[in-house]
């Protein structure tokens, strides 16, 4: 990808399976950042790689959660949403 001209190469998981030498795959490739949720647990992963970064999602499921048990529209979770959240 960089050979035709991207500056940066992201890659977004939201479960990512790091298993076996993944993390030192990564970090020796042309990746820029992977960026994962915290579904699974990625510290030892992270060790390994600096190139992996964890968003938390545990308020948003939490949410989620929430509003089924109470019948409610789980769209109100993703309006409003900002680059900072």
């Amino acid at each position: 990808m960089k050979q035709r001209g991207a500056y940066k190469i992201y890659v977004v998981a939201t479960h990512a399976l790091l298993s076996g030498d993944a993390p030192v795959l990564i970090e020796e490739s042309v990746i820029d950042q992977v960026i994962v949720t915290n579904t699974i647990p990625h510290d030892m992963q992270k060790l390994r790689c600096h190139k992996i970064q964890t968003v938390d999602i545990s308020l948003l499921i939490c949410e989620a959660i929430r509003c089924i048990n109470h019948r409610e529209s789980m769209g109100q979770l993703f309006r409003n949403v900002t680059l900072d959240d």
